[in-house]
């Protein structure tokens, strides 16, 4: 007789694996972690906000800058602010930057394919050759090294892709905390539903990036290229940045012989998923820069608990850091319910195992990630 009911996972990770199927967050439901969640990701909508606003910045004003030396300024360089920059009172940019080359470099999506189709590149040589019409020395650069401004440009367009993604998530997570202080957001649930809700709402969000060059304006990814918010941008960004990162300069050898680094990205666990909370703040350390930028915009209940657990503010980073998992692995059961193939509440049997098999193959990579932690916080 054939089955008609699926029998229940025996996956590693089933229990996870279950609640996704039902439409549940990986995350355990109670007061503290909804409040830990949404507190952090309310800090998050405001990094994210700078973020975005500086990698749009670049990519439109500083297009093809050799040596942006006031990138980071958004076109703002004043006393005042150059004081800032140097006493280190300013948003850490370079993590902007991390996260963008990180995705640049793991590649994946629509707009990887894209910057590397014939159409992105006869529209970067045409913009290329413009901005440096008046310069003999960079022309003559470019004919002996043709690969190099194309592939600037190419960086260019992932300044802006991950700019306008995270201008999406920023609304969302400042949007959350809005319905939580209206006492709409009571559940973990809660938050991985209105996480999910936004993603659907904007996944077929086009992206798109021009420049100006001399009163011509140059269309790098016109809409017509069909470019779009979730699947070609906010796809690859959890592949590169949630799951897979990049090796922390300190913590790890570089050296091959030492074969402490995989030979194949595919199989990186560097991500925001599996990293150890304990580091955060030491040298080389990129999420460190992140966690220096939320602390400053911590809603009074987060900051309140925070003062009276652990060593109050000394181990803020590391408390920081831990939350922002958690809330990560909300965001990450939202784009996986987003994704799945079949309906959650499918009574089709080929339906729901096709979801199964979906479920289970992210939770063989999530195995090692600070899931179990997490949930005993």
């Amino acid at each position: 007789m054939v089955t008609t009911v699926l029998e229940p996972s025996r996956h590693p990770l089933a229990k996870y694996v279950h609640r996704l199927e039902q439409g549940l967050p990986m995350l355990d439901n109670n007061d503290q972690n909804v409040m830990e969640v949404v507190g952090i990701l309310k800090s998050y909508g405001i990094v994210l906000d700078a973020y975005s606003n500086n990698l749009n910045y670049v990519a439109e004003s500083q297009f093809l800058n050799l040596f942006p030396f006031f990138k980071y300024f958004n076109g703002e360089v004043n006393a005042g602010k150059l004081g800032q920059f140097w006493w280190h009172k300013r948003i850490n940019y370079e993590y902007a930057e991390y996260c963008m080359r990180s995705m640049f470099w793991h590649g994946g999506g629509g707009l990887d394919a894209y910057v590397d189709s014939p159409e992105f590149i006869a529209v970067a040589k045409q913009a290329i050759a413009a901005r440096w019409k008046n310069n003999p020395l960079m022309l003559s650069l470019n004919k002996l090294f043709p690969d190099f401004l194309l592939e600037q440009t190419r960086q260019m367009a992932y300044y802006t892709g991950l700019g306008q993604f995270w201008r999406v998530m920023s609304d969302m997570f400042l949007a959350l905390s809005d319905r939580y202080d209206a006492g709409e957001i009571k559940s973990t649930s809660d938050v991985t539903q209105h996480i999910l809700a936004a993603l659907v709402a904007d996944a077929a969000k086009p992206i798109t990036y021009k420049v100006e060059l001399g009163g011509k304006t140059y269309h790098l990814i016109p809409e017509s290229a069909g470019i779009t918010f979730l699947m070609d941008t906010g796809v690859p960004y959890v592949e590169a940045i949630f799951f897979r990162g990049t090796p922390f300069p300190g913590t790890v050898s570089y050296n091959a012989q030492a074969a402490q680094i995989p030979p194949e990205k595919s199989t990186f666990t560097y991500g925001a998923l599996y990293a150890d909370p304990l580091p955060i703040g030491g040298s080389g350390i990129p999420p460190t820069l992140l966690m220096q930028d939320m602390r400053h915009y911590l809603p009074d209940y987060l900051q309140k608990y925070y003062d009276k657990t652990g060593r109050s503010e000394q181990d803020i980073r590391v408390k920081i850091c831990q939350t922002f998992q958690k809330s990560m692995f909300c965001v990450t059961s939202a784009a996986l319910m987003g994704l799945v193939p079949n309906p959650l509440d499918t009574d089709d049997f080929e339906a729901q195992q096709a979801n199964r098999t979906f479920f289970e193959s992210w939770m063989d990579r999530l195995i090692p990630s600070q899931i179990t932690n997490v949930n005993q916080a």
